[in-house]
């Protein structure tokens, strides 16, 4: 059953009168939810939020829980680049998409790479911004794994920005979020940049 972790005293709903809710927005839109080309909007946009909104149903640090430490004394970067992520604006209920750099400095554990990318999807998967996703998947990987520093780089397009208000297209927003030695050490932070493949920003 599809349950909001975030939220645990939230009262989700039933599926019908979700597909009410959706037939009332597409009458407030001026148009008849009753006719042929609408009468199956509701119960596709319902279907649609199950899977625009997954992270609800998940706990993203438990992803984390499995690590190794068996790793021949390897204590330099582990990084991964450009993961792809969907998330919607919690002001505005329109698409973030954009990517996400990962990166930490093992101190005697590692993690299996789709995790990382796990992580990711539990924290986008819900309506967010993303000031508050960059943040919440660093705080997991630093909490969880204890590195001796973790870096999460965001880069995004916001809709609510680029089909609505000022409609400025092209434009993407950058967030970090640096702990430890990424944080510390301006040498380890443009190293990092290098090894990404990112301009060396102070």
């Amino acid at each position: 059953m599809f349950q909001s972790l975030a939220a645990p005293a939230l009262v989700r709903p039933t599926i019908e009168e979700a597909e009410d809710a959706v037939r009332t927005l597409l009458r407030w839109a001026g148009d008849d939810p009753g006719r042929e080309g609408l009468s199956g909007t509701p119960e596709r946009v319902v279907r649609s939020y199950r899977e625009f909104f997954a992270g609800y149903a998940m706990e993203p640090v438990d992803v984390l829980s499995r690590t190794f430490e068996e790793v021949e004394g390897y204590d330099d970067v582990v990084a991964l680049r450009d993961v792809r992520f969907e998330s919607h604006c919690e002001h505005h209920m329109v698409p973030i998409i954009g990517s996400v750099h990962i990166a930490y400095l093992p101190a005697k554990r590692v993690v299996g790479i789709s995790k990382l990318a796990r992580v990711v999807e539990g924290y986008a998967k819900r309506f967010t911004i993303q000031e508050k996703m960059t943040a919440q998947i660093a705080n997991a990987i630093d909490q969880t794994l204890r590195p001796r520093g973790v870096a999460v780089i965001v880069e995004a397009s916001h809709q609510c920005m680029t089909t609505r208000g000022v409609h400025k297209a092209g434009v993407a927003m950058v967030t970090s979020r640096m702990t430890g030695v990424f944080r510390d050490d301006f040498r380890a932070r443009m190293e990092l940049f290098a090894l990404l493949g990112l301009p060396a920003v102070p």
